[in-house]
This record gives structure tokens, sequence and C-alpha cells, in this order.
């Protein structure tokens, strides 16, 4: 394990190892304040996506295909100060994830789990606010990425932690599923031109609203890479 002024700590993916309990350690000692609440931090452009308008802890919330909207409920949880965790990630961008606002000094990052993915979440759940993980691909097609039970022993651990999970992809018994319904760039011209932002509407279903549906036309991102609500004096991006 490494780690620098500015850059996100990376993590081995063994659990059991001398190095995740000494991570453990360190974090502990370096957590600002605990969790007063199980509604955590939340980005207010994200927040009426949510039931009761926020990141809740002891939850997970899936989200489907946007590596940058899953990002996004990082966002509040790290801008107040509590740690959180990205895993089976391995191509994400650091720089992405500052330029959104999230504090790399407070960032762990398990690129490669390994098969005892479910092992390191429940070793990160201990220290951490919010875990955001990539399930890796089913066994068999058609398969959940985890079991009904599994997904009830974490979320046990979540409530009791009072931490939150955002799974990319599906997840069992998720209290929202956030989805892009529509995408649109800005920043080219006729053939020419440079991708600057994008508009998107994101969609999301919850139990807890009765089948009923939420959607909310976003910057994601925008021109100064953060995540904002699209605005009625906001023109209309040309289309890409």
């Amino acid at each position: 394990m490494s780690s620098s002024t500015g850059a996100a700590l990376v993590a081995p993916a063994d659990p059991r190892g001398e190095t995740v309990r000494e991570l453990q350690e360190r974090i502990r000692g370096m957590q600002r304040r605990t969790l007063d609440t199980r509604a955590l931090p939340t980005d207010p452009a994200l927040a009426e996506l949510l039931p009761g308008g926020a990141l809740a802890a002891g939850t997970a919330v899936a989200v489907e295909s946007s590596t940058l909207l899953a990002l996004g409920l990082l966002l509040g949880p790290s801008r107040a100060g509590s740690w959180c965790a990205v895993v089976g990630l391995p191509d994400l961008g650091v720089e992405a994830a500052a330029g959104l606002g999230i504090d790399l000094e407070r960032l762990v990052l398990v690129p490669h789990p390994g098969e005892q993915w479910l092992s390191v979440l429940a070793a990160l759940v201990e220290v951490v606010s919010v875990v955001l993980v990539r399930p890796p691909a089913p066994s068999r097609p058609g398969r959940p990425p985890v079991s009904e039970a599994a997904a009830g022993r974490l979320a046990s651990r979540l409530r009791q932690r009072e931490a939150a999970l955002v799974a990319l992809g599906d997840w069992p018994r998720s209290e929202a599923r956030l989805s892009i319904a529509e995408s649109s760039w800005s920043g080219i011209g006729q053939g020419f031109g440079r991708l600057q932002a994008r508009q998107v509407t994101v969609a999301s279903a919850s139990r807890a609203w009765s089948g009923r549906g939420r959607s909310r036309r976003l910057w994601l991102p925008g021109a100064d890479q953060r995540i904002a609500p699209v605005t009625a004096w906001d023109a209309a991006p040309a289309a890409g």
C-alpha cells in the first residue's frame, strides 16, 4: 500500500491480510467524526432522486452503467470529511473523481478485489462511510452478481456501521435504482470541436415511491466537470 498527499490509498485484495488491518486502523485514527444520523450528506443535484432526499446509511443504491453518476453519490460524504472506497474499478480515473470534488486523501481504491470481493466489502464497511463497487460478472448468464443471502448479510453490516453501498450494476434489496434515460453532449460544432459538457436525464425507481419513478435533468458533467441541475436558462446542447 502506498499513499501521497492528494492521492487515494490503493489497498490490496486480501481482506485477511495485515495490510488491510493496518488500513482499517489508519482510517479509524483519521476520521473527523462519526455519523450522527442515518441520512448521509448528499449532493443537492442528486438528493431528489433518492428516497427521503438523501443517501441513507444502512442501505444500498444501484446505478446502471454510469460510473460518473455512481461517483456523484460519494460527493456529499467526501465533502463532509468521511472516507469512501471504490472496489472493482481498475480503469477509474482519479483525476475525474477529483474533478467532481471527491477528496482523494480520503478515498480508498481496491482495483482488483479478486474472488473474495464480498469479504473486501465487509472489511471496508467497518471503516468507511460509502463503498462504491462494481460486482464481477456472474458465473452464469441471468444470475444476479450476488445472492440474496449474501446481500442480506452485507446489509446487516451496513446498518450496524451506518455505512452505505453504491453498486454499479444490479444489486438485490436496493433502496433505489438510478439510470441514464437520455444523454446529449455539447461542444461539437459542424463536424469539429471538443466535447465539453453532457446533459442527461437521470431516472430513479424505488419501492418507497409505490412504483412511481422520478427523473431529473442534470449536467453530468458540466463544463466545469461538476454535477449540477440543468436550469431553464441553460442552452440546449447539440446532440452528439
